[in-house]
């Protein structure tokens, strides 16, 4: 009574009454609410509420609410943000987070926690955020002009140059991108632009030499370095298998630039590119960049001309300078970031206790399977759901299921696990292809029997610290820690996560007009599996923006695990994940993961009504008799032993 019809009237009056936090993020407008038979609410039979930018209609009141306005909307990537628009709702997420921060960072000089932002999720909120915030710890990168004569590499690239040397004839760290090209396609112009894309992004053309100190960059130039277009026809049955034989190309690090470049053709209309890079030289954040270069240069190159990038602030040399200053000061924020990571990983597990199907080889093949599989529209929903509950990001109540699960089936109730982050702290990073990024360890604590709601409150307070402290290398963080070295497995975790919420499809859109062509991405299978497991999820969409589902993929070590193993696996997060639409209320130890026969086996097993011979006797007892009567008899038998 006396509030303003629509979600925007709605949404001041409660928030009037209400902290943040409590204020719906949506308004659905209904006629009646659903019951069950029984009288209760149908929560299935709800609507999914669509959330939209600027639904509140309050506008930036100063300049610096328009500043916060303008950073959230290049961000999220919408038209208009109301200053009470929720950044998760319209799509903000972990990483994006991330970035938001750095841009803030850079535009107003104040250093904003990611706890923060996940507390106050609104430009009006973030605001007092701001006022009791303190200055940027740090400048950040900056060009560097004259060089120094010798460049030094990241930590990162410092690893994976290391690995290169030991590893030699392997494509471990290879890193493709496929993109099905439907329509006319201009090659001599394709091959201009991926030499243009090149000439851009020093790290394609970056060879690495070794002195008394270790490996330095060797950037070579432009004219010196122009990938060769390899054409090879093939027909649709053949395109699979020959392009994953491409994806196996060994770089050699000291005298190859890590690009190289195949066009797949299957008819004048139909074509495949595939564009493989070593990871020394891009990560997966890279690779948007990458593709809208390389379409920004092949029409250019289309009508003629060269084409009219617009400058890069810094180049991947000035970060690689700027992070070993960083590491260097003995009082700066990274120094800070070392101390609370000495703590939280104190007395880590060694090795994670995972079921596995085999013993671990003292040196892994890095041989890997891949199970695929699709989680609905009906669990996405209800994930986010309760991410929003908790004020958590789907990221987060992912890593509490897997945790979860691993724990279930026996792997302890501290789950360490691996997860990339974007690396790229700075805005004046967000435009360069190079490899930036940077792993968390984060640990997770499945002790007791909390409800799944308050698992992922657990899981949202580490993962908001380990992100308040990301800026420390992965391999910087390992030489300090010094654990148990071992060739047999990936230090500190051996499972990683990971979660993209990019459309994909979507964001090729704009690639597909430059190109004038139908463009669909591609999935090339490398065979590789750098940890025990993985568990990669994709967010899918629909037109409207709404929740569409998950996919997913577990990659396995087939030195571990069995492919039926890794299925069974699959099929139990499957189950675990849609439980949590019924609510996450529940004690964890309720939640259902064994399938139905497997409970029914078990009920078998435990059930005491039933006729045992020899019923008095322990299994030792039993194996003793088995001693006194047959002592000639086998007492194990392996593989025919």
């Amino acid at each position: 009574r006396g509030v303003a019809a629509g979600a925007g009237g709605l949404r001041e009056h409660v928030a009037a009454a209400l902290p943040e936090y409590m204020v719906p993020a949506a308004f659905v407008p209904l006629d009646t609410l659903p019951l069950t038979p029984n009288g209760k609410l149908d929560r299935k039979a709800l609507p999914a509420p669509v959330y939209e930018a600027g639904t509140t209609g309050r506008g930036p009141r100063d300049q610096r609410e328009e500043t916060l306005c303008a950073i959230f909307e290049d961000v999220l990537g919408v038209e208009r943000i109301g200053i009470d628009d929720d950044f998760f709702v319209l799509g903000g997420h972990s990483l994006l987070a991330t970035r938001l921060a750095a841009r803030i960072r850079s535009a107003l000089g104040t250093e904003l926690s990611i706890r923060e932002l996940f507390e106050s999720p609104t430009v009006a909120g973030l605001v007092a955020a701001l006022d009791r915030a303190p200055r940027a710890a740090h400048t950040g990168v900056r060009r560097v002009e004259p060089r120094p004569e010798r460049v030094p590499v990241s930590y990162v690239q410092q690893r994976l140059w290391f690995m290169n040397r030991v590893e030699g004839t392997r494509a471990t760290y290879n890193v493709p991108l496929s993109l099905r090209l439907t329509g006319t396609l201009d090659r001599a112009a394709l091959t201009e632009a991926i030499a243009d894309v090149v000439a851009r992004h020093e790290p394609l053309r970056t060879v690495f030499a070794e002195d008394e100190q270790g490996p330095y960059q060797v950037v070579l130039a432009p004219q010196d370095v122009r990938p060769e277009l390899v054409v090879v026809p093939v027909t649709e049955e053949e395109l699979e298998e020959r392009r994953n034989e491409a994806a196996g190309h060994v770089f050699d690090l000291a005298t190859d630039a890590p690009v190289r470049a195949w066009l797949f053709t299957l008819g004048e209309q139909d074509q495949m590119l595939l564009l493989l890079l070593h990871h020394i030289a891009a990560d997966g954040w890279s690779m948007p960049v990458l593709v809208r270069d390389l379409a920004t240069a092949y029409a250019a190159r289309r009508a003629g001309r060269a084409p009219e990038f617009a400058p890069l602030p810094v180049r991947y040399a000035d970060y690689t300078l700027w992070q070993r200053d960083m590491l260097e000061t003995e009082d700066g924020p990274v120094a800070r970031q070392l101390d609370y990571w000495t703590g939280q990983l104190a007395d880590l597990p060694t090795e994670l206790a995972l079921a596995t199907d085999r013993p671990r080889p003292p040196v892994p093949s890095y041989q890997g399977g891949r199970i695929a599989f699709d989680l609905p529209a009906e669990v996405h929903r209800a994930l986010l759901d309760l991410g929003r509950e908790q004020r958590a990001s789907l990221f987060m109540v992912l890593q509490s299921a897997v945790a979860l699960l691993l724990a279930r089936l026996g792997a302890g109730s501290d789950v360490p696990i691996g997860s990339p982050v974007a690396g790229r702290s700075d805005a004046a990073l967000d435009d360069l292809v190079g490899l930036f990024i940077n792993t968390l360890v984060l640990r997770t604590d499945v002790s007791g029997n909390p409800t799944f709601a308050e698992l992922v409150a657990r899981v949202r307070d580490t993962d908001l610290a380990a992100f308040a402290n990301q800026d420390v290398p992965f391999e910087r963080l390992v030489e300090v820690l010094n654990p148990e070295r071992s060739l047999a497995r990936h230090p500190l975790f051996q499972v990683v996560l990971t979660v993209d919420s990019t459309d994909q499809q979507s964001a090729l859109g704009e690639v597909a007009s430059l190109l004038d062509l139908d463009v669909t991405p591609g999935t090339t299978e490398t065979g590789i599996a750098r940890t025990d497991l993985l568990f990669g999820f994709v967010e899918r969409r629909d037109a409207d923006g709404v929740a569409a589902g998950l996919r997913g993929a577990l990659l396995f070590s087939v030195d571990l695990f069995d492919r039926g193993t890794a299925e069974v696996l699959v099929g139990r997060l499957v189950r675990l994940l849609g439980e949590l639409v019924g609510g996450a209320d529940r004690p964890v130890a309720d939640l259902e993961v064994l399938d139905a026969a497997e409970r029914g086996l078990l009920a078998g097993w435990n059930d005491t009504g039933v006729e045992v011979a020899d019923g008095g006797l322990t299994l030792d007892g039993l194996f003793a008799r088995r001693v006194v009567s047959s002592p000639g008899a086998p007492a194990v038998v392996f593989e025919g032993r």
